[in-house]
């Protein structure tokens, strides 16, 4: 099965896996947990941390369970930690050594959301942006704008690396779909 295949590639540490399995699963686990908790934004926050662990920890899958049944039993931890903590901040801390460890996504060939989004004019871009939620227009704008690293937007916005990674991609599949929905 295609899903599968897509699986072991990420477990290689396949770029194009990681990102087919983020925008095949996105919206089961955000639907999820906008049922949970009621709130976009927590829902969305909850939903990257989840991919997020899930690309850190994917070596540790176990194809016994289906895919979805994992990522939702990642996402249900993730929003328990969030009711524990009860704190503005959903980000916990995490060392350096876990930083390191996040998935290296920074491919340098450009994605086909690459290529739509170079492709604009920039006044056209901008107004495309702006129809993006205020924290994927905040990555968005760090990483092309001001050609920030994954580390140097890590460091500013003051939460983890692979977080980064994971918002970025969604940014640009957002605004990729923006993009053509106005075509």
């Amino acid at each position: 099965m295609e899903i599968n295949k897509q699986i072991e590639k990420a477990k290689q540490g396949d770029q194009v896996a990681f990102t087919f399995l983020l925008d095949y699963y996105w919206n089961e686990v955000y639907g999820f947990m906008l049922k949970r908790t009621e709130n976009e934004t927590n829902a969305e926050d909850i939903t990257i941390e989840t991919f997020s662990k899930a690309f850190d920890k994917i070596a540790t899958y176990n194809s016994e369970f289906q895919f979805n049944t994992w990522l939702i039993a990642i996402a249900k931890n993730v929003h328990i930690d969030l009711l524990r903590k009860k704190k503005s901040s959903l980000f916990v801390e995490i060392t350096e050594e876990e930083d390191q460890q996040a998935y290296n996504i920074a491919d340098t060939t450009p994605s086909a959301e690459d290529e739509l989004i170079t492709e604009q004019n920039l006044s056209q871009l901008l107004q495309f942006i702006k129809e993006l939620k205020p924290h994927y227009q905040e990555v968005i704008q760090l990483r092309y704008f001001q050609e920030m690293s994954y580390q140097e937007i890590a460091n500013k916005i003051d939460e983890p690396l692979s977080n980064v990674k994971i918002k970025l991609l969604r940014a640009k599949k957002l605004l990729a779909e923006i993009i053509q929905n106005k075509r």
